[in-house]
């Protein structure tokens, strides 16, 4: 029983710190710098590598352009965005994560990608929403996923999921506006 209440309320204490944390984007931000994309995802694959090495997952991180924005919640995109991917790699034999950019539109299109267990359509929206998770079996609070969209609309962006259902992985892509 204590085990359960202790539990219970490490994971409140989680939940009112992203909750608190999802509250300051846009009125508590850092002076916009210049982001090296490629340097801020491997800052962010740093501090999820025990994850990483523990499940044996493989990343590629790209070069990718440089934007101007608040570097620290650009981390914060990429962290949650790879532990997002690290949770829902299933039993994939050779666990892969991508990092990259892409031109689409006229715009620089920022990506997360991995050969996980992938979504359903209906659930693409949804996943930005707060406290939606796709199962009560995955560690997490709902946050996530919500912080992840408040910040980059904060940049001025957009952030929307491709995938082509279960079983064929998943990719968060989204823009940055002003690439350097």
């Amino acid at each position: 029983d204590m085990a359960k209440i202790t539990g219970a309320a490490d994971t409140m204490a989680r939940l009112l710190e992203e909750l608190l944390e999802l509250s300051r984007i846009g009125r508590v931000a850092g002076e916009p710098v210049t982001c090296r994309m490629a340097e801020i995802a491997r800052h962010a694959m740093r501090m999820t590598e025990a994850k990483i090495v523990e499940r044996g997952i493989e990343v590629e991180i790209d070069e990718m352009p440089a934007v101007s924005g608040d570097k620290t919640r650009l981390v914060e995109v990429y962290q949650n965005l790879i532990e997002n991917a690290i949770k829902f790699m299933g039993d994939q034999q050779s666990p892969r994560i991508h990092i990259g950019s892409r031109q689409e539109d006229g715009k620089t299109c920022f990506f997360v990608s991995d050969n996980g267990i992938g979504i359903a359509d209906e659930y693409h929206a949804l996943v930005f929403e707060l406290f939606e998770r796709l199962g009560q079996e995955v560690e997490g609070t709902g946050v996530g996923l919500t912080l992840v969209k408040r910040i980059v609309e904060v940049h001025g962006g957009e952030i929307w999921i491709e995938s082509d259902g279960l079983g064929h992985g998943c990719s968060i892509l989204f823009t940055l506006p002003h690439p350097l």
